[in-house]
């Protein structure tokens, strides 16, 4: 399961919102208990490739997001990212560049602008499967 607060999830929306018509794009990092991760918190990250259908992390924003998840004594759980005009679920290009079986890949569809949709997967291979996200109240 993902935890995720409200106040986070906010910051996410707000960003992809501002970010139209392009792609959104960041980290997310936290701690794991058990089975769960628990997102302490969410990266902001440029979106290099400027475009509505694929995102580019920017490496010198990747680098300082890890740096200061080291010095939080947090852990990567893995990215998060919008898709301004599709349904929250991996594209074919997403499943392809998912590098990390261990990582959470959120994807927040803003496709209905009236009614954003979360969701999180761990994807291997071809295959994209969704986990339990929980927002949680601040």
């Amino acid at each position: 399961m993902i935890k995720l607060n409200q106040a986070d999830y906010e910051t996410m929306l707000s960003h992809a919102r501002l970010s139209l018509p392009e792609e959104a794009c960041g980290l997310i990092a936290g701690v794991t208990d058990g089975e769960d991760k628990i997102i302490r918190k969410v990266y902001l990250l440029t979106n290099i490739d400027h475009s509505p259908e694929h995102f580019s992390l920017d490496p010198k924003e990747q680098l300082a997001a890890i740096k200061d998840m080291r010095l939080h004594g947090l852990v990567p759980l893995g990215n998060w990212h919008s898709h301004p005009d599709t349904p929250s679920r991996p594209s074919e290009e997403d499943k392809r560049l998912a590098y990390d079986s261990r990582a959470s890949y959120m994807i927040l569809s803003l496709m209905n602008k009236d009614n954003p949709v979360l969701h999180s997967f761990r994807i291997i291979g071809a295959d994209a499967e969704k986990e339990e996200l929980t927002i949680l109240p601040d």
